[in-house]
């Protein structure tokens, strides 16, 4: 019987990744799902609001959608109103200038006034940040509102002696440690403030920003697939941030600072290109801060000015000989729009195994216009079964779109090439150990389901053969090929099985195996695995089993291991556990029991007889309603307590009864107090008198 195993062997990846890949894919309808779902509560601050509206803003996910209501814009209307703080106030007037919320004119008019004697007399880099963006947010919003600034030199020089020689910021000039993410922030400011400007801004500064970003970029750290990011080093007395986190701010700065400035800023298109790759590289993030910071970097990215990132992309990495299906390639921006035109070229491909051996020499793939993809209709035929890199590049049509667009070169893509492999010529042959005869021969049909009835000794070998073939005729080496005997103890022995030539084989020399096997008689069962990840057949194939007449184990002889046991067992029923509790003692006649259960009566019957021929003597009980009441309750308790004794008796444990006797003993002590205290004042009273 044969086993396919789909999806055995995935070590040709390990492969894969010693070699400098540039795989990514744009944003898609998986980041929408996931935003409604990361986005579902309703926001407990104006700046997770924000976030949220800003992410369904750049997906263009309908408001109705969204679980932001009429409560986020009543925090709005109150948050403008006050005296909020300044990072209040700012995401107030973020989430305004979505939700267009109904705020008064005259209240942009105080905010911008105070935002601008904030700006002035701030020292702190955080202050200048919101200030500076509260009063842009103000100008898209009111039109009416000054919020120009006129002492932007001023203002300038605050930010700029904050600056760093290598490109990063400080946050105040308090704190001496420089901060990546900081450097983001002034970017952004500093865009901020040119737009606030109320005459011409000094080029002169303008120059000596762009140098400071690109001495920036020169710090930034490199994947060795391309991947470009920011990471922060420790920055006393602020939170640490992530790579994600200081990398998005970095790109909120320098695409800001780049629209507001004329000319380019001197950045290499493949820095660009690999902060793209970084951030679509994260896939899908499951934290609402990282997925903001993600998406929104990418929004940045898709229009900067400085180059815009186009992102190849291929809908599968597999490509079946037996299913002939075609290769598609596709290139967008970073969130899914169509690309200018261009040409996608296959520049070459070669096998992991073969690095400077090319397959496919400079090829044109066929745009379709219909489905966008760029297509290459077959594979040449000396491509076979294998796993290949293959080397594209984007050609734009327009020269122009050169200095516009990022394309990143030649990029780098693992292909899988599957295909069915052809399994033949196996034999299991047991053969005379001194002369190397074979004594038992039998072939195998590995594609069927028999299995063979092998015998033999210690002083026998087996030699199990056989030969793979790819679907151009070639020979085939997977990556795992495993020949296993299982005793039936369960005791197993795996043998990797090697190629010599053309075929695979493996020589099992029992003589030198008899300690290994631990001296073990008896039946084994033969079980071959074969598995590639590029093999559409691998299996495991049960081929039948062998009588092994092995010596006696010597007295020193390793034992063979315990059966392994199963993990899931101890989740499992447990065995019935079985009390045996001591024979009953001989109980006596019914009779018996009864009589003297009548002797024990005997005496409060006797009592019930003297109460009925002496009478009730009730003179002395008293007269008045609380004594009598006492007096009732007290004689009330002593019958509860006889009854408890019955109930003891019958059917109640020793706990509960005592619990229940604390209880009455407790009644009867305070009414017997007060009903014997009554008694004695009475009895003194009459005495007296």
């Amino acid at each position: 019987m044969a086993t396919h195993v789909s999806h055995v062997i995935v070590a040709a990846a390990f492969l894969l990744l010693l070699l400098p890949f540039s795989f990514s894919f744009s944003i898609s309808h998986s980041h929408r799902s996931a935003a409604i779902n990361l986005f579902a509560a309703t926001p407990t601050s104006l700046e997770d609001a924000y976030e949220a509206l800003r992410v369904f803003q750049i997906l263009g996910i309908e408001e109705k959608n969204t679980p932001v209501n009429e409560d986020t814009c009543q925090k709005v209307v109150e948050s403008l109103a006050s005296s909020s703080p300044l990072k209040d106030l700012f995401y107030a007037l973020k989430v305004n200038a979505i939700l267009k919320c109904n705020v008064n004119g005259n209240v942009f008019k105080d905010i911008a006034s105070r935002l601008k004697a904030t700006v002035h007399d701030a020292s702190a880099l955080l202050d200048i940040y919101y200030s500076i963006g509260g009063l842009v947010v103000i100008k898209d919003q009111d039109s009416n509102v000054d919020v120009l600034l006129a002492d932007v030199d001023g203002v300038f020089q605050s930010i700029k002696v904050l600056s760093q020689s290598d490109g990063r910021w400080r946050y105040s000039s308090d704190n001496p440690e420089s901060s990546t993410y900081a450097a983001g922030l002034a970017l952004e400011s500093l865009a901020g403030l040119i737009s606030l400007a109320s005459s011409e801004f000094d080029q002169s500064k303008v120059n000596v920003v762009k140098n400071g970003i690109v001495k920036l970029f020169d710090g930034i750290e490199k994947y060795e697939d391309g991947t470009f990011y920011f990471d922060e080093k420790y920055v006393g007395g602020h939170e640490q941030r992530g790579s994600l986190s200081t990398t998005s701010s970095v790109v909120r700065g320098v695409t800001a600072f780049a629209a507001v400035t004329s000319g380019k800023i001197n950045l290499p298109g493949d820095k660009i290109l690999g902060l793209a790759k970084f951030f679509l590289g994260i896939g899908i993030p499951g934290d609402a801060k990282d997925f903001f910071n993600q998406v929104e970097s990418l929004a940045f990215l898709e229009s900067n000015r400085i180059s815009i990132p186009l992102i190849l992309s291929l809908p599968e990495t597999v490509y079946s000989l037996t299913k002939k299906g075609q290769l598609k390639v596709k290139v967008n921006t970073v969130l899914g729009s169509a690309a200018p035109p261009l040409t996608v070229k296959l520049v070459r491909a070669f096998s992991t195994g073969a690095k400077d051996s090319a397959i496919i020499d400079s090829k044109e793939l066929r745009y379709d216009q219909e489905s966008g993809f760029h297509v290459l209709d077959a594979l040449p035929k000396n491509v076979d079964v294998g796993t290949y890199v293959f080397v594209f590049e984007i050609v734009l049509h327009d020269f122009g779109s050169e200095k516009v667009y990022a394309t990143g070169g030649q990029i780098h893509v693992p292909i899988y090439v599957t295909g069915i492999i052809e399994v033949g010529n196996a034999e299991i042959t047991v053969l005379d150990s001194d002369l190397g005869s074979a004594e038992t021969q039998k072939k195998l049909d590995l594609a069927g389901n028999d299995a063979v009835s092998l015998s033999a000794n210690h002083l026998q070998k087996l030699r199990f053969s056989f030969q793979l073939t790819t679907p151009h005729g070639h020979v085939f080496k997977p990556h795992q090929a495993f020949f296993k005997l299982r005793h039936e103890t369960k005791v197993e022995h795996i043998f990797v099985v090697g190629n010599t030539g053309k075929k695979f084989e493996k020589v099992l020399d029992f003589l030198g195996l008899v300690e290994k096997l631990f001296y073990l008689s008896g039946k084994y069962e033969i079980e071959l695995t074969v598995g590639d990840a590029v093999m559409e057949n691998s299996f495991l194939r049960l081929l039948g089993h062998v009588e092994l007449d092995l010596p006696e184990a010597p007295e020193k002889a390793p034992r063979p291991p315990p059966p392994p046991v199963d993990p899931y067992s101890r989740y499992g029923p447990k065995a019935e556990i079985t009390h045996i509790f001591r024979s009953p003692e001989k109980r006596p006649h019914q009779e018996l029991s009864l009589a003297f259960l009548g002797l024990i009566l005997l005496p409060f019957i006797g009592f019930l007889v003297g109460l009925l021929r002496l009478g009730v003597n009730l003179k002395n009980f008293p007269g008045s309603t609380v004594p009598a009441t006492f007096g009732i309750l007290f004689h009330v308790g002593i019958a509860a307590v006889l009854l408890l004794y019955v109930l003891f008796w019958l059917k109640l444990d020793l706990f509960t009864t005592l619990k229940a006797f604390g209880l009455l003993g407790a009644i009867l002590m305070f009414v017997g107090h007060r009903i014997l205290s009554h008694l004695a004042f009475t009895s003194a009273k009459l005495k007296s008198a």
